[in-house]
C-alpha cells in the first residue's frame, strides 16, 4: 500500500508500506493492506512503518526517521498529533 506523510514545512515520506502502526487518541492502531476505509485523529507518539523493501534510500529525511536495528525494513517517525486517512491502500497522513 502506498504511504504518505506530510507535515507544514515539507513532505516526509512517499513509499509503499506493508503495515503501519499509528498512536490513536484512543490507543495504538495498525493498518495493513485492504483495510477498511479509515479516518483518525493521532496524538502524541510514533509512526511505525514496515517497508515493501529495506533498500529504501532515506537521505533526504536523515534526523526525521529512527531506523530499528533489528529490522532494516522498520522505520519510526515521531509526531506530536494529526490525521490519518486510509482509502484504496493508500494511507496520507497529515501530522505535526
Amino acid at each position: 500500500m502506498k504511504l504518505e506523510i506530510i507535515t507544514p514545512e515539507k513532505k516526509m515520506f512517499e513509499g509503499e508500506a506493508d503495515a503501519v502502526q499509528f498512536p490513536g487518541i484512543d490507543g495504538s492502531f495498525q493498518v495493513l493492506k485492504g483495510h477498511a476505509p479509515i479516518i483518525s485523529a493521532l496524538t502524541d507518539g510514533r509512526i511505525k512503518v514496515d517497508l515493501v523493501s529495506g533498500d529504501t534510500d532515506y537521505d533526504e529525511f536523515s534526523g526525521s526517521f529512527e531506523t530499528d536495528s533489528t529490522n532494516s525494513k522498520v522505520i519510526r517517525l515521531s509526531i506530536k498529533g494529526g490525521v490519518m486517512e486510509m482509502q484504496n491502500d493508500k494511507i496520507i497522513v497529515l501530522a505535526d
